[in-house]
């Protein structure tokens, strides 16, 4: 009898510095080097909206994550984390990383990497091209 395959497939994590524009799916674990929250609101009545802007990195760059609501109160600085499923989101020419409804971000115990914080790749401005096929 053969053996049902299940749905999990093994995570391939993903290194910063091999994020690019318009990709997702990636698994990457990261350390949290700061997090500021730039948008609170909401309150008993209606549903809470939090966002922080976290600069999250690992041995070969950094990048900001932008965390939602729950996900905030998992982005300390200086605790590892793996963001699951995360896609990259363009933010004024910049890459953001974001994990939406279909992935998470599970806090995990410290890596022993130290991160490459020379290398922002948030600070990289990409410009929008369109490719004209010939």
């Amino acid at each position: 009898m053969a053996e049902a395959k299940s749905g999990m497939r093994k995570a391939v994590f993903t290194k910063v510095d091999q994020l690019r524009p318009g990709t997702s799916g990636h698994t990457l674990t990261v350390k949290v080097v700061d997090a500021k929250m730039v948008l609170q609101k909401g309150g008993p009545q209606m549903r809470q909206m939090r966002i922080a802007e976290c600069l999250v990195g690992d041995e070969t760059g950094l990048i900001i994550f932008t965390a939602r609501n729950d996900q905030v109160d998992l982005m300390k600085e200086g605790s590892t984390v793996i963001l699951r499923n995360a896609k990259i989101d363009m933010f004024k020419g910049s890459m953001r990383l974001a994990v939406d409804k279909w992935g998470r971000v599970e806090v995990t115990e410290s890596a022993s990497f130290t991160v490459k914080e020379d290398n922002n790749l948030s600070l990289v401005e990409y410009e929008l091209v369109n490719v004209v096929e010939e």
